[in-house]
């Protein structure tokens, strides 16, 4: 994709549309992190995104399951784009704070699903929640967090 076009997506989709291209593969990701531990935006609309997360054995603790710092990334993703949907144009987001409920452990090698939803866009300040599942839609860890756009890529 050229620079023009990419630039024309950037100042024209609005942010569920953008995050759609991110998955869509039309857009590039925003950072080579989402492939190494293994996301793959499936759908957004404005307020909700659903993530694919297979994560793999680099990403296991010493007892072998996913380590609870990249359970807190995968789940900060998608906390942030369920509240970048929700805008006229994407902007990515700064987490303020990030709260995660480990429920069971994740194992690596599967696909999970990971769901976030904007509770409440606010102008300055959003709140979102995000949960991963598994096959058989067992909660394994869900998040609240509050986070802001981040100014720097306001147009």
């Amino acid at each position: 994709m050229s620079v023009e076009s990419e630039l024309d997506l950037w100042n024209t989709l609005s942010g569920a549309e953008l995050i759609k291209a991110m998955g869509e593969g039309r857009f590039p990701q925003l950072s080579e992190i989402n492939d190494y531990i293994g996301q793959s935006v499936v759908d957004a609309e404005s307020g909700r995104v659903t993530i694919d997360w297979t994560p793999e054995e680099k990403l296991c603790n010493p007892g072998g399951t996913v380590h609870g710092g990249y359970i807190a990334m995968i789940l900060d993703n998608a906390v942030c784009l369920a509240a970048s949907s929700t805008l006229e144009r994407f902007i990515p987001m700064l987490t303020l704070s990030l709260s995660v409920e480990y429920v069971r452990p994740v194992p690596a090698g599967r696909t999970h699903r990971v769901e976030g939803v904007c509770v409440h866009p606010g102008k300055t300040r959003m709140l979102s929640n995000a949960t991963i599942t598994d096959a058989d839609g067992r909660l394994l860890a869900q998040a609240t967090a509050s986070v802001v756009p981040n100014q720097a890529f306001a147009r």
